[in-house]
């Protein structure tokens, strides 16, 4: 007899009696996917001889790995000493019918289900252990509600399935997966994948991990390019005329997050059709329920996809296990039989079928498979040893609660419940042997640790999934996602790694500005503004530069401000000077021409006294001009404003007591003896001393309340900093120049009054003409001064000192000196009327 005939007399259950009994429904079969996207169900009942499409090692793993914790336990002292502990394994099918039906077997322990009735005498089974397909949980979960039946879950940890209303007796081991939403976006964040598509199933898992997805993209600045809902439908080979898939293929994202049942990727393959997949980047989780399709099939079509798992670390003692696991050794089990028959093409002597064909000496299911173990499926076979251990481990707890249940059990009438188990299962914790920590309580928040795995596929039938990095929700240094972006390898189509932006990034020196109407991952980039700049790309803002620094021609970096001030040796600053120290000179000159000629009438006219303090207040106020010029510091800025408001009214005060003088002078030759006597006392000297003791009240106000300060310019030239002289109080300022200006203007009308006085050595014309040009340069001083910055501005002030002062020294000295050096002869003039009037008394 063949093997197959041989199988078709072979029934698919899987039983192995026990004290206590497990159940559990198993993905056994899954079936192969073609590329015109076909899908063929089964709604058979177990009991008919069934030749199912495929059975492979990756679907009989979740037996295997159900069988070695069995027997862990089974030989632990530690863990229900003297019980032993059965197991009935259903395969379960996407048809509603035959898993209610396989439910109802397990409810009645009898080949033909008989609801509301159970052939033995006293109760064993005790609780299942189910999870994939994910649909089962929902289907069977009512059914198992009605009995109390405790129901454990080992597939992804389904939140809907937390409301105890309708799923009382429906427990999950998973963790909880809120913090993956979180993981994809810092995933996104890193590759700058600000514009995303998203897929998910149109049902409430679909709607929920959409709802906190959005909420994270919306807190890292991520924008949804495309939020397509999959129908949650059978008719798998509808989807690839689905009118959805155009919006899919024409989305401007290269990224998609991919997240919901199995369909959704069968949609991906579908896509595959318009030669689409090699084109976008997708990212997809562990939730998928491969129990109705071989995977290897469907992801031939896939290279470069990013995929995001939970950490698992091996389990001790599996290994061993799968090199001495054959079917001598469980002759009953239908399916280990025929993994062993497809992966050697033989069988052994001791199983059901007898040996057929002569077995490699060294078979053993090691060789088959732990290495070419799916990711897809690593974390359910993982919580399916976790679920299996942590049930015993319950049942041990609740029998060890009284000696008298004990008892019952070795009379083989024990009298336990299912529904008794509740309470244990939520209350038990403990450690699996790879030390991870194993308990039911649902209200964990996330899992500790994810892996994002590449899936390359090559052609040869190579598949590769390579761990490129790693994800840590509660990293305490802030460093969650680490990725090692050298390992990756992008899907067919790129070369480097992808862009998905709705907009191209901006340089550094521009900045974003979000387009009117559309999300704010759609911008337009502006360049920085004056005296701003951005050093990222895709920038936000433009940032100030500091004040010591100016922005570059790109506007990306900050330079060192130069620090310039009116210095000697800069042009301006030694043309200033050098004009200074010349009048200076010319001015000391005059002064002792006037002193060596101090006898001679032309000297002695108009106060020969005044003349002297003229011209050493013009050497002063050209001496005074260097004070403006050098690095300001604290004493210089005082200085050279106190100096300058204190010369200048001396010499301005002097002049107007010279044009007193001379009024007085010829005021006195007519009739009266008031005149005379204000000219022989010499009261016009005592102008000099009172306007210079107003001006240095001014100034003495001025220090006491605000005085100079040095003081640095950022703003008048963008690429310098000037040192400048901060003049404290402004009003004490234009207190200063007001009070001169006054003097100025009174000293101007009185001149004006006396020019065509007769005198051979009047001087009221040259008075008048000075104090006109002093005035000229100062009301033009003004807004030329307002008008500059910087070190011009100090400039412009030190001219209008130099200029005036010029004024006076020309107008009024230049010809007294003339008639001194060419005309010596005019100094002995005789025709000098009321000579002695213009001595000094």
């Amino acid at each position: 007899m063949s093997f197959n005939e041989c199988l078709k007399y072979m029934q698919p259950g899987y039983y192995r009696d026990g004290d206590l009994v497990l159940g559990g429904f198993l993905p056994f079969y899954r079936q192969p996917y073609n590329s015109e996207a076909q899908w063929k169900f089964f709604v058979t009942r177990p009991r008919q001889n069934v030749t199912f499409d495929l059975l492979n090692f990756e679907n009989y793993e979740y037996v295997l790995i159900f069988l070695f914790a069995l027997e862990e336990i089974n030989r632990s002292p530690l863990v229900l000493p003297n019980i032993s502990l059965g197991f009935r394994l259903y395969h379960v099918t996407p048809s509603v019918f035959t898993t209610l039906e396989s439910v109802l077997g397990w409810l009645s322990e009898t080949e033909t289900p008989i609801p509301n009735y159970t052939c033995q005498t006293h109760t064993k089974n005790m609780a299942v252990i189910a999870g994939i397909p994910s649909d089962f949980l929902v289907q069977a979960g009512a059914l198992l509600d009605l009995y109390r039946m405790p129901q454990i879950s080992y597939s992804t940890f389904d939140p809907l399935l937390k409301t105890k209303d309708h799923f009382s007796s429906l427990h999950q081991i998973s963790l909880n997966d809120s913090c993956l939403p979180s993981g994809l976006v810092s995933l996104l964040i890193h590759f700058g994948w600000t514009w995303v598509g998203i897929l998910v199933s149109d049902d409430r898992k679909g709607e929920q991990f959409t709802w906190f997805l959005l909420k994270e993209m919306a807190l890292k600045g991520v924008c949804v390019a495309l939020i397509q809902k999959i129908p949650v439908t059978k008719k798998i080979y509808a989807l690839k005329d689905a009118p959805y898939l155009p919006r899919v293929l024409d989305s401007s994202a290269n990224a998609f997050i991919v997240y919901g049942e199995i369909n959704i990727l069968l949609t991906m393959a579908a896509i595959h059709d318009y030669n689409c997949i090699t084109h976008k980047i997708w990212i997809i989780t562990n939730r998928w329920d491969f129990s109705l399709i071989l995977v290897s099939d469907l992801l031939d079509i896939f290279h470069g996809i990013l995929f995001f798992s939970h950490q698992n670390a091996e389990i001790p003692g599996f290994k061993h296990f799968l090199r001495t696991v054959n079917p001598s050794k469980y002759p009953e089990d239908l399916y280990l039989t025929k993994v062993w028959f497809s992966a050697f093409n033989c069988s052994l002597a001791g199983t059901i079928c007898g040996e057929i064909h002569e077995c490699p000496p060294n078979a053993s299911l090691k060789s088959v498979t732990v290495d070419r173990r799916d990711v897809t499926i690593m974390k359910s076979i993982n919580d399916l040893y976790n679920a299996v251990h942590l049930v015993a481990h319950a049942l041990h707890n609740m029998i060890l609660m009284g000696e008298e249940t004990r008892y019952q059990m070795v009379t083989e009438d024990p009298g336990l419940l299912p529904w008794q188990l509740h309470p244990f299962l939520k209350s038990t914790h403990l450690e699996n042997s790879v030390g991870e920590h194993v308990s039911l309580n649902e209200n964990r928040n996330c899992a500790s640790r994810y892996e994002i795995m590449n899936f390359l596929n090559f052609p040869g039938g190579l598949r590769l999934p390579m761990k490129v990095g790693e994800f840590i929700p509660q990293d305490p240094r802030g460093q969650g996602l680490m990725i090692q972006e050298e390992l990756i390898e992008w899907a067919f189509g790129f070369t480097e790694t992808p862009h998905s932006g709705c907009s191209n990034s901006c340089d550094p020196g521009f900045m974003k500005i979000t387009q009117k109407g559309k999300p704010i991952c759609c911008f337009d980039c502006i360049s920085c503004p004056e005296g701003e700049i951005s050093n990222q790309t895709d920038s936000d803002t433009c940032t100030e530069c500091p004040q010591s620094q100016y922005p570059n021609m790109e506007r990306n970096h900050c330079l060192p401000k130069i620090v310039i001030f009116l210095a000697y040796d800069d042009p301006l600053g030694m043309a200033l000077a050098s004009t200074a120290l010349g009048f200076s000179v010319i001015t000391a000159g005059v002064l002792w021409v006037f002193v060596k000629h101090r006898d001679s009438p032309i000297v002695k006219a108009n106060n020969r006294a005044l003349s002297y303090v003229l011209l050493l207040s013009l050497l002063l106020c050209f001496l005074c001009s260097l004070l403006f010029i050098g690095r300001p510091n604290t004493a210089t800025c005082i200085l050279r404003q106190i100096t300058f408001g204190v010369v200048f009214t001396v010499a301005v005060s002097t002049v107007l007591a010279k044009t007193v003088t001379v009024i007085l002078a010829f005021k006195a030759l007519t009739p009266g003896r008031t005149m005379r006597w204000l000219l022989l006392s010499g009261a016009s000297n005592a102008v000099v001393p009172i306007c210079s003791l107003i001006q240095l009240i001014i100034c003495g106000v001025w220090l006491g309340t605000s005085p100079p300060f040095v003081d640095i310019d950022t703003h008048s030239e963008p690429r310098n900093i000037i040192i400048v002289c901060n003049k404290g109080s402004v009003t004490a300022f234009y207190c200063v120049l007001g009070f001169l200006g006054f003097l100025a203007l009174w000293t101007f009308f009185l001149a004006y009054q006396a020019r065509n006085l007769p005198d051979t050595f009047n001087e009221a014309k040259f008075l008048t003409f000075s104090m006109l040009v002093f005035c000229s340069v100062w009301v033009t001083f003004l807004p030329v001064y307002h008008s500059t910055q910087g070190k011009v501005m100090v400039a412009v002030e030190v001219f209008s000192i130099l200029a005036s002062s010029v004024g006076l020294l020309g107008c009024i000295f230049a010809p007294k000196c003339y008639v001194i050096f060419l005309h010596p002869d005019r100094i002995t003039s005789k025709g000098l009327r009321n000579k002695t009037c213009f001595e000094d008394k």
